[in-house]
């Protein structure tokens, strides 16, 4: 264990995140991604929910401020039921690590399928809600951000 490094940070995780360069993207999924089908990187943290590892993550990574949105999730199907307390508890994380992010873009799900297909890699988690993935953008380091 490293000192200064949240417990659900795996050592494949940790490693996945120090390979990413700038412009990468991860995936955080839910339970029910099929995470395997997208993409040839997987990364296991079955039985942790997003907001924990999205709160261990941000402590590691910066988001990408260069873009329009460095955050994206997955837009409701028509016909279904969205839950604003899920991306409400994710914007609490990201402010509270990177205030100033632009809200979070949803996207249609076919979409979000492909830009898995290109992402660096996906994050299977625990997580059970419904249009609980999330996609992360990767920035670069600012200069006044203390490392």
């Amino acid at each position: 264990m490293l000192i200064g490094i949240d417990p659900v940070i795996s050592p494949e995780l940790l490693d996945a995140l120090f390979r990413m360069g700038h412009g990468d993207e991860l995936i955080l999924a839910d339970a029910f991604f099929p995470g395997d089908s997208c993409n040839s990187r997987v990364i296991r943290a079955d039985g942790i929910r997003i907001p924990a590892l999205l709160d261990g993550i941000l402590a590691l990574m910066n988001l990408d401020y260069a873009v329009p949105h460095p955050v994206m999730m997955m837009q409701v199907m028509p016909g279904d039921t969205l839950d604003l307390g899920v991306e409400k508890s994710y914007q609490a994380v990201i402010d509270r690590h990177w205030p100033g992010t632009p809200p979070v873009e949803r996207i249609e799900r076919f979409a979000f399928y492909e830009r898995t297909k290109k992402a660096f890699a996906v994050v299977m988690t625990g997580e059970t809600v419904k249009y609980g993935n999330i996609i992360l953008k990767k920035g670069v380091i600012p200069l006044d951000k203390k490392l």
